[in-house]
């Protein structure tokens, strides 16, 4: 078992624009992931497996609603501390921020802002805490870029709603607790119902054979005639809306986490490429080795000034969702080039399970691809710079 040598790259000092706070948070979700994530994440990444027993550190270091308040179990902190957490956690694993990105922006978030009063005191202090897991059924098998297809419903039977239908792709499915889940009523209208195991009709196939996110656990969940009580319709907010203002949350997260996976391959290149010797001398003294390591420095820091700003304007309220989009699409691809030209300064030993750069490439065409996909992410600043729809 390697130690973990992490050494985060701040080559434009970004640390002075936080907080004496926000870098203790990031140093202690840092450390956590240096002792519980790095020394197992390898072997579970390799027998497909998500590690369980790390969800009590998740947490503990504040990753489940860092956001939401205090008295429903979060740690009321704001934006940035939720991004720093994310980017260290993807730092270890793009798979493992999953679990936590979905518990806080496609959980926790839509049961607080779109949830009854007792709604949020019965789910979130139990999901803050890792008691009870959840996952976010959007997409379907037929309607993944378009949501407003879905074809998931229900219908109103008196005392209880009558769910049916099927999402697929869901993070933390296998093992949730409870799922918000979004379907059309008898008018068309898209609703969240808050669905929780054990309901009869109510079951989470695992999906196997994945190449990426592979210690993440996804699966399906499938809806066959499930009696959901009125009391689990999420009442304050409706539409097609609702579920993009989660999206923009875990998108949001996603900007954030993605630089910590770069931050990973670089600094896993840059160590390697000064200790490996070819021709008599260390393969980082070579110009096409220098020009791959320069290029990867200015694009993180490139992705960490976006960020940062981006959190800042969602402290104050003024983020968009095209801001949002911008972001992600720009720190995924950013990411995902990083961790291509990383692997190939580490020549054959790159796609060894001893270093973490292709299990980080792997996870990363999975980001690239979910939460909006790279291509509707460009159609999203087009439409907003342009005011056309490049959509239909």
């Amino acid at each position: 078992m390697k130690p973990d040598l992490f050494q985060a790259p701040d080559y434009y000092n970004i640390d002075d624009l936080l907080s004496e706070e926000h870098k203790l948070i990031r140093d202690s979700a840092r450390e956590w992931v240096k002792r519980d994530v790095s020394p197992i994440i390898e072997d579970y990444a390799q027998r497909a497996e998500f590690p369980k027993q790390i969800i009590n550190g998740l947490a503990e270091i504040g990753a489940f609603g860092p956001y939401i308040p205090e008295e429903f179990g979060g740690a009321g902190l704001d934006q940035i501390s939720y991004g720093l957490i994310m980017q260290e956690i993807e730092r270890g694993d793009s798979g493992v921020r999953s679990t936590a990105s979905v518990q806080s922006s496609l959980v926790m978030y839509p049961i607080y802002a779109y949830g009854s009063e007792e709604q949020r005191k019965k789910y979130l202090p139990k999901l803050a805490s890792g008691e009870w897991m959840g996952s976010f059924g959007l997409t379907e098998p037929n309607h993944g870029s378009n949501p407003g297809g879905m074809e998931t419903n229900f219908k109103d039977k008196s005392d209880h709603y009558l769910l049916n239908g099927a999402k697929m792709w869901i993070s933390n499915a296998p093992f949730c607790n409870v799922a918000v889940v979004w379907a059309k009523n008898e008018e068309g209208r898209i609703h969240g119902l808050i669905v929780e195991r054990g309901m009869e009709g109510f079951s989470t196939p695992e999906t196997h054979n994945k190449w990426s996110l592979r210690a993440s656990a996804t699966g399906e969940l499938i809806f066959d005639n499930v009696k959901v009580p009125k009391e689990n319709l999420l009442p304050n907010k409706s539409g097609l809306g609702a579920p993009l203002g989660c999206l923009d949350s875990a998108r949001y997260g996603i900007a954030w986490g993605a630089i910590g996976a770069a931050m990973d391959c670089y600094d896993t290149a840059l160590r390697y490429a000064k200790e490996r010797e070819q021709f008599g001398k260390p393969i980082a003294q070579f110009q096409l080795q220098q020009k791959k390591l320069a290029e990867m420095i200015t694009e993180i820091t490139k992705a960490q000034l976006l960020a940062w700003r981006l959190g800042t304007l969602k402290n104050e309220g003024k983020a968009t969702s095209a801001q949002i989009s911008m972001a992600k699409r720009n720190n995924v691809d950013m990411a995902l080039k990083i961790a291509r030209e990383a692997r190939q300064i580490l020549g054959g030993m790159g796609i060894s399970g001893d270093y973490s750069i292709m299990r980080h490439m792997m996870n990363l065409e999975s980001v690239v691809t979910y939460e909006g996909s790279h291509d509707i992410h460009l159609l999203i600043t087009g439409l907003d710079i342009t005011g056309l729809n490049g959509f239909k």
